[in-house]
């Protein structure tokens, strides 16, 4: 039997799942060290997109405050707007102490035999680093890659039949697991572009900034000052295909349609 992308995102995001990492992480809450392992694992639990850090009991430098745990959304898919707080395996919950600041129920232990003395914490509470770097947002899926092709397709990006851009220059995003995103010069949008106050963390792109237009928030997003290894795509605006019609060299494409792509409207508050 063969599996497509999308079945195979879904079969794996229905299991605990854990991998190893080489990588020196730190966590640290105002400044005073909440984890330090040498020993860390990538943890996804059940119908989490993303990964978060676990690490060993001996690696940890917080004291962990037992809570009831909350039962078990139900949601298809976990993404990372969905609090840490939710978790969709059984375990117990700790609120994170370290001195005069506590972070509720921002660690938690999994019942999982191959976890046995492990901790996962909550990548949103506490500042990271891996060896001497910073990282934001979440870890980075090691079986995740990023590639982004300049390109000579005529790309048209329309809603409700309104033309909002279109460009002969795009540059192309193919990011495993999920539909390419065409990237396009900003000097090549066709309508006005609304305020938004949404802004959003990328772990392999930087923090996007949201564009709005008469026919819809949030429909657009770009990265004004992008990590260097997204450097390419600095300035340019991509769409979010779930809800714009995008035509490429003439042909009208699919909205994309999946439980992951049904998430991503959720968590940004796309309309």
């Amino acid at each position: 039997m063969s599996l497509n992308v999308g079945d195979e995102m879904m079969r794996l995001l229905g299991v605990l799942r854990h991998e190893p990492t080489g990588k020196w992480v730190r966590a640290r809450l105002g400044g005073r060290l909440v984890a330090d392992s040498r020993a860390a694992l990538l943890v996804w639990e059940p119908r989490r997109i993303v990964p978060t850090y676990a690490v060993p009991d001996a690696d940890v430098r917080a004291e962990l405050v037992p809570r009831d745990s909350p039962p078990d959304s139900g949601v298809a898919v976990l993404h990372p707007g969905i609090p840490f707080a939710v978790h969709s395996t059984p375990g117990q919950a700790y609120d994170v102490r370290v001195g005069g600041d506590v972070r509720e129920r921002a660690a938690f232990r999994p019942d999982d035999a191959d976890l046995t003395g492990h901790v996962v914490f909550d990548f949103g509470a506490f500042d990271w680093t891996e060896e001497d770097e910073p990282v934001f947002a979440h870890p980075r899926d090691p079986f995740s890659r990023v590639d982004a092709r300049r390109s000579s397709r005529h790309v048209r990006i329309e809603r409700d039949g309104v033309l909002l851009a279109e460009s002969h220059t795009p540059t192309l995003v193919f990011e495993t697991k999920l539909y390419p995103r065409f990237y396009l010069p900003r000097e090549h949008l066709k309508a006005e572009v609304l305020p938004s106050g949404t802004v959003t963390a990328c772990p392999y792109k930087g923090r996007a900034a949201y564009l709005s237009f008469a026919v819809g928030e949030n429909l657009a997003w770009t990265y004004p000052d992008p990590l260097p290894e997204a450097s390419p795509l600095a300035g340019l605006v991509a769409f979010f295909d779930e809800v714009v019609d995008v035509t490429v060299d003439g042909v009208l494409r699919q909205r994309p349609a999946s439980p992951v792509a049904d998430v991503m409207r959720d968590e940004f508050n796309v309309s």
